[in-house]
């Protein structure tokens, strides 16, 4: 009688080996090109400053006047990228609405019209070009036009995440369930009113779930903005490290992994509250 025995080798080890050769040699140009030569960091000239510099991480800076300034500058990082959000949803909203296909009415009898196609078309290439620029070139921007202070940072956040918003609720919306909002359409409802009744509940536990998740990355985002004026906790983080104040870089890190780390536990809170 024959006894079938697990094979001692993997049979599709072969392809999974040739796969890895392929990308070792699709990434080692890539690697040349970007210059990467990680051992740098162990070359004497530059291990002693590091070194140094972390050394003076300990202790963290926990003067009382300086937390009070970590916890203004923290909750000015919060606002930002709050009213950044929100301004971004103005943007988003419209622009969505106005790029969703389910919602044209010409569109009902299989061809959309010559006008509606190309306020469509026009709706997609904004989103795209305002979330194509990153929102630290958008904060370059708006520093030299309204000076430093976190009004460029709200600005560079609402435009870059309004395109981002505005493509991914496009998309949402264009997946989700159209019946709905069909039938309402051919018996003569309005786009908003086949939006509110016909998309909308079958798309607003997702839809809200990425915003959420998009606020988390806009306070992230929000400290970055900071090192070029954008004001909050990045700017006075830019300030501590160019006076390699290792102290005040250290008590500021451990603030932005709490920030960082309370916003991911809100965000989640708030994902499972609404499914």
């Amino acid at each position: 009688m024959r006894i079938d025995t697990a094979p001692q080798r993997d049979p599709a080890w072969p392809g999974r080996v040739g796969w890895m050769l392929a990308l070792l040699v699709l990434m080692w140009p890539l690697l040349v090109a970007t210059e990467f030569r990680p051992w740098v960091l162990l070359d004497e000239r530059s291990l002693g400053p590091t070194l140094g510099f972390l050394a003076a991480f300990v202790p963290p800076k926990l003067a009382p006047e300086f937390l009070a300034l970590v916890g203004r500058e923290t909750w000015r990082t919060v606002a930002i990228a709050t009213a950044g959000i929100t301004l971004a949803l103005l943007i988003a909203v419209p622009m969505a609405l106005l790029a969703t296909r389910a919602l044209s009415i010409s569109a009902l009898a299989g061809r959309m019209a010559a006008l509606p196609f190309v306020l469509r078309q026009a709706t997609r290439w904004a989103l795209i070009v305002l979330r194509s620029v990153p929102e630290l070139v958008w904060a370059l921007i708006f520093v030299r036009v309204v000076g430093l202070g976190p009004t460029a940072g709200v600005l560079a956040i609402a435009l870059t995440y309004g395109g981002m918003l505005g493509k991914v609720y496009g998309e949402i919306l264009e997946s989700g369930e159209h019946h709905a909002a069909t039938t309402l359409l051919r018996n003569g409802s309005g786009r908003l009113q086949a939006f509110f009744y016909g998309l909308l509940p079958h798309s607003a536990a997702e839809l809200t779930s990425y915003t959420i998740y998009r606020w988390e990355c806009a306070i992230r985002s929000s400290v970055i903005l900071g090192f070029v004026g954008a004001g909050g906790l990045g700017q006075e983080l830019d300030n501590s490290m160019k006076m390699f104040a290792g102290g005040e870089v250290a008590t500021m890190l451990l603030v932005f992994i709490a920030l960082v780390a309370l916003a991911d536990r809100t965000s989640a809170w708030l994902r499972k509250a609404l499914a």
